[in-house]
């Protein structure tokens, strides 16, 4: 069966690869997870004071995305309203349990579209479709349903055009009507190339729900491959994680992952050709720790040493029985080869690795190979190429030198 062609939005998000994610909201400031309300069961008379104390003295909207851009990030996803149900946006009247009513007083959002458009930087919103302020979300469904199509109406009017909307909280009511429909159409008539997505939960990764939606979410974990042969639309897959254990700032959570790990995580996206949606929490404040940043500047730093086939690179024909793995950008092949080992003496060098021939199969109907060459140094490698097999002579790091994932050029 055939698999359909992507229209040019979900293309284009294909196309950007890797993108920040951030969960900022009242709960920053208490530092501990952005599900403190529910999880630490604070009431909501209680919980609702945070918005006196909600400053954002430190929220730097082009800051952040220089980060993200130092990181090689090509999105940025906000939440715009989190589950808590305060509004980083003027929601003009609707609500004032918005941003307008803190002491902050400035319309965050636009700050944050502006600074990413400033950046070159594709802005994304964020909106939960469950909300723990609105008493209409357990006693008028159908009210809050509107209230909800309502908010979204106001970021997909006031704000220019967006990169698309990332909806979560269906999975709360999985038995009621949500509407889907009516919101969806909603965005798609104001905002016609906005991406709309809708995260189907740890328990539904990977599912391909509502015909309007455009991507599949994958939260936490390693994404799957995606089998569109016969599929009424092409359909994009993205993943998002954490940095540590928490989605909004844990001030005492250092359960950080490594960098080698995230490099080795943003592979695995691309491998089987979806987005990696890379967290970070700011602090109450609105500014990003020092060690997320660094991590990130860590990730940016490997991108622009192996080049940028992670982005617009497509799973191909050629593949390989390891974690090694191949992409296809336009008319070139790119070779992704893990755990390589530095050389020197054993005495400096802390770790090995498996240095040498790597095998890599599918490789029929690609041509004839001229030369292999790693994208970092420009250092030719031996190669067999024997049918449907490729075989490429994968030397070691010069000593200086460690990629975690190193990636080589097919030239035909």
């Amino acid at each position: 069966m055939a698999i359909p062609v992507p229209e040019k939005r979900i293309a284009d998000f294909e196309n950007l690869g890797f993108g920040m994610f951030i969960h900022w909201g009242l709960y920053s400031q208490l530092g501990k997870g952005e599900w403190i309300m529910n999880l630490h069961g604070i009431p909501k008379e209680e919980y609702s004071k945070l918005i006196n104390t909600f400053t954002a003295s430190k929220f730097d909207a082009h800051k952040i995305a220089r980060t993200a851009k130092a990181a090689g990030m090509k999105y940025i996803t906000l939440t715009t309203r989190h589950h808590e149900g305060f509004s980083l946006y003027d929601t003009k009247g609707l609500c004032d349990y918005d941003v307008m009513h803190s002491p902050c007083g400035r319309d965050l959002i636009a700050e944050y579209v502006e600074a990413c458009r400033d950046e070159g930087i594709v802005p994304f919103f964020y909106h939960t479709t469950l909300d723990w302020y609105q008493d209409s979300f357990n006693n008028d469904f159908k009210g809050y349903l509107q209230y909800l199509r309502e908010s979204v109406k106001l970021l997909c009017t006031n704000y220019g055009k967006i990169g698309g909307l990332w909806f979560d909280g269906n999975w709360s009511k999985p038995n009621e009507d949500w509407e889907e429909d009516k919101l969806y159409s909603l965005i798609r008539n104001l905002q016609p190339d906005a991406m709309i997505i809708n995260n189907t939960g740890l328990g539904e990764r990977g599912k391909v729900g509502n015909p309007y939606i455009d991507s599949v979410t994958f939260e936490q974990g390693r994404p799957t491959p995606m089998n569109r042969e016969g599929m009424p639309k092409y359909v994009a897959a993205e993943m998002c994680q954490t940095l540590n254990a928490h989605w909004g700032i844990g001030s005492i959570d250092f359960n950080y992952k490594s960098l080698p790990s995230l490099i080795e995580n943003l592979c695995a996206c691309r491998k089987v050709g979806a987005n990696y949606l890379l967290n970070v929490g700011p602090t109450g404040e609105g500014e990003i720790l020092k060690i997320q940043e660094a991590l990130l500047e860590g990730i940016g730093g490997w991108i622009n040493a192996t080049g940028n086939a992670i982005y617009t690179g497509k799973p191909c024909s050629i593949c390989s029985e390891n974690k090694n793995f191949a992409l296809k950008d336009r008319d070139k092949y790119y070779l992704y080869i893990h755990d390589l080992s530095t050389i020197g003496d054993s005495n400096v060098i802390v770790e090995g690795g498996g240095t040498g021939w790597k095998q890599f199969s599918g490789a029929k109907d690609i041509g004839t190979v001229k030369s292999i060459k790693w994208t970092d140094n420009n250092e030719s490698l031996e190669f067999t190429q024997d049918g449907d097999i490729l075989n490429v002579n994968c030397t070691g790091y010069e000593y200086g030198k460690n990629l975690v994932v190193r990636v080589a050029e097919v030239i035909l």
